[in-house]
């Protein structure tokens, strides 16, 4: 009795089939390859993806925005409690020449201060010693500490005081000698 060729309806191997149809397949180590670098890519989106996430959760939780006013250095800041003012060291140089505002250096502890600072009060004594601030709830009141840490809880505490032209010296002090300028110390 002949025999016909029937066509196997086993599966032949990948090499099997490569090798029948001209090409070559990818073997074990070029798959694993494959997956390895898909999923380096794969971890390299997830890090920049968790990155974005945790810059936007940071800037949310500051519950900060700004409107920055170009070249001029200010920028319009607001947080929860109101809105202030950031400055550039630069341009608070340039206000003193012309000083229409009360400067207060909020840091604590005590460790010199910008010429021309008007009052020395640690930011979390500000609502304890309010009778030494302007009386005028619009008054324009410039608060700096070392870094900008204690200062931005001195713009939230006047916020709540209840007054309404707080500015904030951006940087504090490291930026005010960061531009070449000294500090001065008082027997505070």
């Amino acid at each position: 009795m002949a025999t016909r060729n029937r066509p196997s309806t086993q599966r032949q191997p990948a090499s099997a089939r490569a090798s029948q149809s001209g090409r070559k397949s990818a073997g074990p180590a070029q798959r694993d390859r494959t997956k390895l670098y898909l999923g380096g890519a794969g971890i390299v989106v997830v890090v920049l993806v968790g990155l974005m996430a945790v810059v936007a959760i940071a800037g949310g939780a500051l519950g900060q925005s700004k409107s920055d006013a170009g070249t001029s250095g200010e920028t319009a800041m607001t947080i929860a409690e109101g809105s202030y003012t950031n400055v550039t060291a630069d341009h608070l140089a340039d206000m003193l020449k012309n000083k229409d505002f009360t400067l207060v250096n909020v840091k604590t502890p005590y460790i010199g201060e910008i010429d021309g600072t008007d009052l020395y009060i640690p930011y979390d004594q500000l609502t304890a010693k309010a009778s030494a601030l302007p009386q005028t709830k619009s008054a324009k009141i410039l608060v700096y500490c070392r870094s900008g840490v204690e200062s931005l809880e001195a713009v939230k505490t006047l916020l709540k005081m209840g007054y309404t032209n707080v500015w904030n010296l951006d940087g504090g002090m490291n930026a005010w000698t960061g531009t070449g300028r000294a500090l001065v110390q008082k027997s505070r």
